[in-house]
């Protein structure tokens, strides 16, 4: 019998940990390229912590620019890392869904009266091949 495929939870261990790491690697500027609003947030970014540190040798008050430094680096790591979480999950319901599809059991009759059936894996269907669909019984999507 098929299983079906489970939801993954949005706080999912193992999406979190590569969401994390791929957070960072997407700070690359050659990556963040091709969504300009990031990339500028990310060049303003880079800036503003420049004329932090400027203000801490030169003494006069760090405080807020280095704030907004620590917000706009915050902003390009959160939606980062958002962008990579919904990547993972899309990546995982992919996986999933091929796991479900190679495991789906269909349930094929010899003759069209026929009233006994045998259970087959879906893969192995050809064209013309007759079968019972029962309530909760997975489908293939190119059936």
């Amino acid at each position: 019998m098929a299983t079906q495929a489970r939801s993954l939870s949005l706080f999912d261990p193992s999406i979190l940990g590569s969401a994390v790491g791929d957070a960072f690697r997407k700070l690359n500027p050659a990556t963040l390229w091709r969504n300009p609003v990031m990339f500028v947030v990310e060049v303003v970014s880079a800036a503003t912590t420049i004329l932090f540190i400027r203000d801490l040798i030169v003494g006069s008050g760090a405080g807020f620019s280095g704030q907004i430094s620590l917000w706009l680096w915050f902003t390009v790591l959160f939606a980062n890392f958002a962008e990579a979480v919904a990547e993972g999950r899309g990546k995982a319901q992919a996986a999933s869904l091929r796991r479900t599809q190679s495991q789906a059991v269909a349930k094929r009759l010899p003759a069209a009266n026929s009233k006994d059936w045998q259970d087959v894996p879906a893969c192995q269907l050809k064209v013309g091949d007759i079968v019972v669909v029962e309530a909760a019984d997975l489908v293939r999507s190119d059936g």
